[in-house]
């Protein structure tokens, strides 16, 4: 498995969750690493992403809610998750892929998913 997703899990509104993603391979230090969600009938979707050399992309709906980091000596993202929403439920992947095409859906290499479900 090259990426290793956990943290998922069923949280209330106005919680906290914090998914982590490692890399197998240590070149993924030098590509754009991220998360994606992906509710039924609807399709995978950005929530937020870092580039190799730090650069971010966040979806609109998770800003000032939501933090990307790396730890690049680990191989690992994170994605801690604040203030969390109903809407905020789905299948979140991890993801890695080159950084020009940080924030793209339709490209790089996916993890299994890991399931957030929030409770109103």
């Amino acid at each position: 498995v090259q990426l290793q997703a956990s943290g998922g899990g069923l949280v209330q509104a106005g919680g906290s969750l914090r998914l982590s993603c490692s890399a197998s391979r240590s070149d993924y230090s030098q590509r754009a690493m991220g998360w994606y969600r992906q509710v039924p009938e609807k399709p995978r979707e950005l929530v937020a992403a870092m580039s190799s050399i730090g650069g971010t992309k966040y979806a609109d709906s998770v800003k000032g809610r939501f933090t990307i980091s790396r730890e690049t000596a680990k191989n690992t993202v994170y994605l801690q998750m604040n203030s969390l929403k109903p809407e905020d439920t789905g299948v979140y992947y991890c993801n890695v892929q080159a950084d020009y095409a940080l924030g793209d859906s339709r490209v790089g290499i996916w993890g299994q998913g890991t399931q957030v479900t929030v409770s109103s």
